[in-house]
Order: C-alpha cells, then structure tokens, then sequence
C-alpha cells in the first residue's frame, strides 16, 4: 500500500498534490480490539522510548487548528486528525499505550490541537485522562476543546462506509465505485480497525463542524487534499508487510488441545529466538522495542552498553542471578487494582511480597555494579526504602501457609491481642465442647444413645443427637427443653439452655476473627497503596533489564557482536552477515557481506540461480540493521548502521482473501509504498518484483522503479534488488548520468541521414561488453525467426568503458557446474548470473525426467526468438531509455510485420 511520509528533515519523493498519499498496516500483529486481553495482561506498563516531532505535524507557532479524533481499546490506541494548513487527515496505525497513555500525552504535546473528538463511550483510564485535560485552565498551549459523539458515529461498518463514499479530489474523477474503492484499500490502512473507525469519527465530526467551509453552500464538502500517515521523528518506520516477511514476528496455533480456538503462540521469528524475558513485564517491553525500532542513538547505545557488561566473562554470573530475581517480578499493578476494589486474592499478598523483596536484591546488586551505567544507577537509586518499608509490613503481618490452608486472609500472632485470645478459645473449643456434650447427654432421655455439641460459624452451638428409628415424622423430633433447629445427614440439631449460654458468652469467634484480620488486611493495603507510586518505576526498570539480559543472553548463545552508529554514514556496512533464523535451522551458513551508500553505491543488483539464496541474502541485510534499530547486538562480525529512516520491502505477496487485491497489485502497492515513502536515508529490499505478470511487462516495471530512483541523484535510496531479469543488464535498460555511466559507441559507420535505404558497411566486433566488470565480451543474438518476425537482424554495440558509477552495481550469488550438479556456494560476489538455472532447481524439487527434458528443448529453441522479441518491445514500448552520449543501438535489416517493410534506424531522438 503506497504512502508517504513528511516528517521535518525528510522530503518524500513519489507523487506530487495530485497523488493519493499515504498508508501503512499495523506496526506489528495484535489481538483483537474488540476482545478482553487475559487476565494477567490487563495492564500495561510502557516507557516513553521516543521524542520528535510527528510526520506532516504543524509547527505550533503557525496557528492553524487541528481537529484530534482518538479511540482508545483494549491497550491499543487510533488516531488520527485533520490539519487545516493543508487540508490533510493524517493517521497513525494502531499502537500499542499502556493505562496512563503516555503516548497519547506525547501526540498532544507535538501537534497541539484546537480540538479533540472522541467517543462518549469510555473507559475509565480515557476518562480520567480527559478529566486532567480538561482541568489545565491555565496550561500553555491552551487546553484544547473536548467533543464527544455518540459511540454509533465510530461503529466499524459504517465508518468504512463514509471513507469510501467521500469526495475526494486527488482521486481522478474517471474511476468507476469498484476502482475507487481498490485505489482506497491501497491508500487506508483498513486492517487497523481502531484506526479506520477514528478516521470515520473525525469524518463526521468535518462534516458536521464544516471545518473551513462554514460560509459555503451546504452541497460544498469540507475538502480533504490527502491522507499522510502520523510517524514520531526518532522512530524508524516499518509496516506490518515487512513485519512479516523477515520474520520479525509469527503467531503459530497453540499446540495445546485446550487452547486450539484462541491460542496463540510464537513460532520461528526474530522475537522468539531473542525472547528469553523471565518476567511478564520484559516481554512486553521487548515487543514494544519491536515494533518501535528507533534512531535514537543516545538511547541505543544505553542499551548496547548494558548488553556488553553482561557479556564480560567475568558477569556471567551476575547476570543470572539477576535473571533469577526477575523471574518473581509479577503482575504488581493488577494486584494494586484489585486492592482497590477489595477484591485482593489470598495468594496476591505472596506474590506481592516475592516481588517486592526480588526487587529489593536487583538493587542491592545493582548497587555493587558500576554506576557509569546509567541503568544501574536508576535502580540503585530509585528502588527506594519504601519498598523495604512494605516487605517489612507484608513479612510481619501476613501468615502465608494459614492464610492458603484456610483460603482467607491470616495474620500472624502478636499483632492483634484481641485476635490472639480469640483463637486461643477456638483452638481450646474441642476439649471444652466434649466435657459440655457429656453433662448434656445426662439431661436427655435414655433411649438417646449419644450426643455432642458443635460450632458452626453465623449459626453458633447446636446440640447434635442421632435419629432414633421412632423417629419418622417431624412431631417426633420435638424433645422437650430443646428447641429444633435443622436435620442433616441423620442428625438432628437443637439449640439447649447451655448452647444459648455458649453463644451469649462466647459468640461467634470465627466470624470475629474474620472481621478483625478482614480491618487489619484493610490497613496493610492502605499502607501499600499509599506508596504504590514506586511500583511503576520498578516494572519499567526491571522489564527494561529483563530485556537487555535477554538480549545479551542471545548474543552470548550465537555469537552475535555489538553494532556501531554512524550518522554520517548513508546506508549500512555488514562484514560477514548472518541470517540469525537460517543460521539456527541450516547445518552450515555461509556468512555475506553487505555495503551500501558511499563511494561503495546506493544501488545493488542481484542475481544468481534459482534457490542459490538471494532472498536470504536480502532478508538477512534487514534484520541485521533491524536489530540494530533495536539496540540489540547482530549476527555479523562488524555493522556499521547509518542513519536509517524506514526499512522497505517486496519480497513475498501477504495474500489475503479480505483485501480484495490481486497477487500483483499487493505487489505493486508494495513497490508503490516504497517508491512514494522512501528517502535517502531509506533502505529498500526487492525481490523479483514484475514477475507476476508477463516478462516484457515486469521486466519494465522494474527498470522505470530503478530509473525513478535513479534518476534522484543523491538523495536515491538504498536499495537491494534481487532479480532473475538478466535482460535488465544485458539491454542496458539503467540510464546513463551521474549515476550510472554506459559509455556506448556504435563500432560502425553511422548513417547521419535517417531517410537512407543503406547502411554502410562496417567493421563488427565479435562481441559486445555488457557493461559489468569482469565479464566477457558476448553476442546479443537477434537471430531468424521461423515466423519471419526478425530477418537478418543483428545488434552491435560495444561498451568503450564499462567502469560504472560507484552508486551502483552488480553482485551473484557464486556457483559451479559439476557436470549435470550445481554446485551452490551461497556466496555473493561481483558480476552477473548467466543463468537461472531452472530445470536444475525443477529437478530438485522431484519432476519427471521428460518434463525437464522437454523443457530444455523449448528454451534452447526458443530462447533467441525470445530476446529478439523482448528487446523491440522494449524500444517500441519506450522502457529503454538512451543516455547523454551518441546513439545507443543501431539495427538494421527489415521487419516482415511492419506496415511498409524498410530498413530500421533507432537513433536516441526516436527512443
């Protein structure tokens, strides 16, 4: 889906006002908004990890309103607003906030807007968060105003329906409802429901308001120029595209019986090879840093810097038990919501109380490592006495084995004397109610075998005697001086002057001592809560260390190495690259290099055979730089990342049923995201784009990609192209300039009159350069076709210098051929592939003998014709494109298809 991006400092190059702008999926693969998180997951606790200013956002000096709509649901968050400098809606994909919604605080403070429209359907975190806004009366900027709409203005369907019925004026007016609503789905991100209903909601709201129109005639629409997606200056920007297709994340079925309708679990990705977080909080926090890679450099190298220490020899062992506290880090905050609400379980207050003293040991050893490390020193310093104070409390009032063996909240002896004499009597009660059933039992008619007294919490002492078999009516369990109370299990239960007398002057002892451990449980919540402030601070420290000793963990396990930044550098430099998937599943791994940017070229070009590993090799290039983005350590000898922006891939088609688009135009608004979004400082993976189409069409596509960028000079992006079209080399489809220098000349002589029926004779080579280093002179054969398309036709050209442009060259992946066996040494080094090897690769995957022999025979008659053929669609059809100097091809002979056979002159003005 094509997007573009207008963050200060980047300029985004694509289609101008009149083209559509911007979309993206979500960041990264979520749950359900409409569902319930589990209970354990209820909260969530995220720094702040970024600062910046938002893509496209308005500096708050010009003055000019902005109208916020924002949905706020189950942890994720959907914004998006109206700017009225310019007439765009700006949107961000669904993120994931956490209860305080401290990244809802940071949008609010870098766009500034004059309103915020929302529904009047909310939550009590959305709530109180609105209420403190709305309290600033003095703030500066001012307060903004608050509107709520009905929550059916942001029901899901009929959002998607004002979206699409809008009038739009950057979509031609020649496109039919169907087209229309193809070219939307490939501009509005429609998977991210939170944020489709916040665009129908701010809809509304225009409409209504009639934002900049207000004195026009009621059938003039609130003009909408563009949507642009809603990006943070520090965060590098990645769509859920490239999430899926490196890997990055990958939900797998749960293989649990019980959990096959709704559970989900992490298959082979990047996140579960490098999720090794003991505690709740510092996955979450991994995820997060997953899905908000950042440029940050001060912060990244805080991480990488934690990571090392660890990674010392000599802190193994620190580092594990470290790992081992935070394994008791648990769900804090939702213990302190449900105190709040008195709902505290018996098994919370020992959770709680492991917790707290785990944190109190990451301090005190953080306290004997070195404090230049920033993180050390914050949990040295601000894991305060506060959490002693509350261990303390919790240790000396709460009896944990009593209060699990009787399911109900204990303390134990010596707090309450009150409490203590009470069970003292209850624990004496069996010996003393046995001496009272005795003296009963000499009162009751002999024919009453035996008998006993009880105590049963709210009803008190009861007289228990057995069922006489003269017993059968219930006028028969009238005995005299008692009073009959209930029947059970063949006992009848009476209340005597002595029971009576036990109540008065004992009473209800159990109950009472519930009630007073009940008050005490009371207080010792009142005095947790009231210094519960330090467990957010504590969950963002731990969950933070929890990731960094994962991280290093891995890195120690597969021999990963700490990256550099370099923010001069424009692209990135891997020495011995790994992929850190395939290296774990393939018995052997054959590390690459990468460089990009600089004097070494902003371009590379790839080709190689069949299953020789190119698509690895692009894979692997982004999620070295990916990890870096992440402050973790990468799987490559040495990396060198510079400023990198957003990572941009087409490397497999996310087919879906739902979206509506063919396997090729997923493709092609994949492509399209990367040619409007990308920047100088973008990095830009493509794999065999063009080939789910016809070959002279593919092929062309993406030689106009390549020129497109090309052709921006400096500010090209970084691009790795992975392709099996030799043809774009071997016809010199790139252009020539600054770039990419063909230095061509025609080795005959040229005929200066194109009105001429001759062509002189001239010298020939006996091949012609291709233009890669390294290669061999090699004839372009346009031979006869039976059909008598081409007579006589023959190509000469010869590259005088085949140095190219250092912004961009040629790699293969290397191979050798051992008589019918191909040899693949996954490799990649200068040239060109002469073939891709095909029926090697159709071998390999079990077809007949015949099949591929048949296949040979068809290729190798075919193959001529077929590069005749390609090459006039390719000039007829103007996808070549000649460069500054001379003519580039000249053919002669005559076409048996023209209208009026005659002698072919193509000179540079006719191409």
């Amino acid at each position: 889906m094509a997007s573009v991006r207008a963050t200060p400092g980047r300029t985004p190059q694509g289609p101008r006002p009149q083209a559509a702008l911007a979309t993206c999926s979500s960041p990264a693969p979520v749950q359900g908004h409409g569902e319930a998180e589990e209970e354990e997951e209820e909260e969530e606790q995220e720094p702040a990890e970024v600062s910046g200013r938002p893509c496209g956002s308005l500096d708050p000096k010009s003055g000019a309103p902005i109208h916020l709509c924002i949905l706020w649901n189950s942890g994720y968050l959907g914004i998006a607003y109206y700017d009225t400098s310019d007439s765009t809606i700006h949107f961000m994909p669904d993120a994931p906030d956490n209860e305080s919604l401290k990244l809802l605080q940071r949008v609010l403070d870098e766009i500034n807007p004059r309103s915020i429209v929302t529904t009047a359907k909310q939550d009590e975190n959305m709530t109180r968060f609105l209420g403190k806004l709305a309290s600033q009366e003095h703030s500066k900027p001012k307060r903004p105003e608050i509107i709520f709409l009905p929550s059916v203005d942001f029901g899901l369907e009929i959002s998607k329906q004002r979206l699409l019925s809008g009038n739009y004026t950057f979509i031609p007016y020649s496109m039919t409802t169907t087209e229309k609503i193809l070219f939307l789905s490939s501009i509005i991100p429609f998977d991210c429901l939170l944020t489709v209903r916040a665009l129908g909601g701010l809809l509304k709201f225009l409409g209504r308001r009639r934002i900049g129109v207000e004195l026009e005639d009621y059938n003039i629409s609130v003009p909408i120029l563009g949507f642009k997606k809603f990006v943070l200056t520090h965060l590098v920007s990645i769509d859920q595209d490239t999430y899926s297709v490196l890997q990055i994340f990958k939900s797998e079925p749960h293989p649990s019986v019980y959990k096959v309708a709704s559970g989900l679990k992490e298959g082979l990705s990047l996140f579960g090879i490098l999720n090794r977080c003991r505690c709740k909080w510092g996955e979450k926090l991994l995820r997060l840093w997953f899905t908000r890679p950042t440029q940050d450099l001060e912060e990244l190298n805080s991480r990488l810097d934690v990571i090392q220490f660890f990674l010392l020899p000599q802190n193994l062992d620190m580092a594990q038990m470290l790992h081992r506290l935070l394994g008791h880090i648990k769900n804090v905050p939702l213990i302190l919501k449900r105190m709040k609400l008195s709902h505290t379980k018996t098994s919370d207050w020992q959770v709680l109380y492991k917790t707290v003293y785990s944190a109190l040991g990451l301090r005190d050893a953080c306290r004997s490592l070195p404090q230049s490390i920033q993180l050390f020193q914050d949990i040295a310093q601000e894991f305060s006495d506060d959490l002693h104070h509350i261990a303390s409390l919790i240790g000396k009032v709460v009896d944990f084995e009593g209060s699990l063996a009787e399911n109900h909240f204990t303390v134990l002896p010596n707090i309450d004397p009150d409490i203590d004499e009470k069970k003292r009597r209850l624990m004496g009660l069996p010996s003393f109610l046995t001496e009272v059933a005795r003296k009963e039992l000499e009162n009751l008619d002999s024919r009453i075998p035996s008998c006993s007294v009880i105590y049963i919490p709210l009803i008190g002492f009861l007289l228990s005697i057995p069922r006489l078999p003269s017993m059968a009516e219930a006028s028969d369990f009238e005995i005299e001086g008692l009073d009959f109370m209930f029947l059970s299990e063949g006992k009848l239960h009476y209340r005597s002057a002595r029971t009576k007398e036990l109540d008065a002057l004992l009473g209800d002892l159990h109950c009472d001592i519930r009630d007073q451990e009940t008050l005490l449980m009371h207080q010792l919540q009142c005095q947790v809560l009231a210094r519960a402030a330090v467990f957010t601070r504590v969950l963002d420290l731990a969950s933070r260390l929890d990731v960094l000793l994962a991280l290093a963990s891995a890195a120690r396990d597969y021999g990963y190495s700490r990256p550099r930044y370099s923010p001069q550098l424009l692209g990135v430099r891997i020495q011995n690259g790994r992929h850190p998937l395939m290296e774990l599943c393939a018995r052997t791994f054959v590390p690459n290099s990468a460089e990009c940017g600089g004097d070494r070229g902003r371009v590379k070009v790839i080709t190689g055979p069949n299953s020789s590993g190119k698509s690895i090799y692009l894979k692997q290039v982004g999620l070295i730089t990916f990890m870096a983005l992440v402050g973790s350590f990468v799987p490559a000898e040495e990396a060198e990342i510079g400023a990198v922006d957003a990572i941009f891939t087409r490397i497999h088609s996310c087919e879906s049923i739902s979206l509506g688009l063919s396997t090729f135009m997923i493709d092609l608004n994949q492509v399209a995201k990367a040619v409007n979004n990308a920047t100088k400082q973008s990095l830009v993976l493509i794999d065999e784009f063009g080939k789910g189409t016809n070959t002279v069409d593919g092929l062309a596509l993406l030689a106009a990609v390549l020129r497109h960028w090309l052709a921006l000079g400096p500010t090209c992006p970084h691009i790795f192209v992975a392709t099996n079209f030799l043809s774009l080399v071997q016809l010199q489809l790139l252009p020539q300039g600054p770039l990419v220098q063909y230095l061509v000349r025609i080795p005959i002589q040229l005929s200066r009159d194109p009105s001429e029926e001759q062509l002189p004779e001239s010298k020939t080579d006996s091949s012609i350069r291709t233009g890669v280093p390294g290669a061999q002179y090699c004839i372009l054969p346009l031979s006869r076709s039976p059909q008598g398309l081409a007579k006589g036709f023959r190509a000469r050209c010869r590259v005088i210098d085949d140095t190219l442009s250092p912004s961009v060259s040629f790699k293969t992946m290397e191979t050798c051929e051992d008589g019918d066996d191909l040899v693949f040494f996954y490799q990649v080094c200068d040239g060109l592939a002469k073939a891709s090897h095909a029926s090697h690769t159709a071998a390999q995957a079990g077809l007949p003998d015949q099949l591929l022999t048949r296949g040979k025979e068809v290729r190798s008659r075919g193959q001529t014709l077929h590069q005749g053929s390609l090459l006039l669609s390719l000039l007829l059809s103007g996808a070549w494109v000649s460069g500054s100097m001379g003519l580039l091809i000249l053919i002669s002979g005559s076409l048996t298809h023209l209208p009026h056979p005659h002698p072919l002159l193509i000179t540079r003005s006719q191409i």
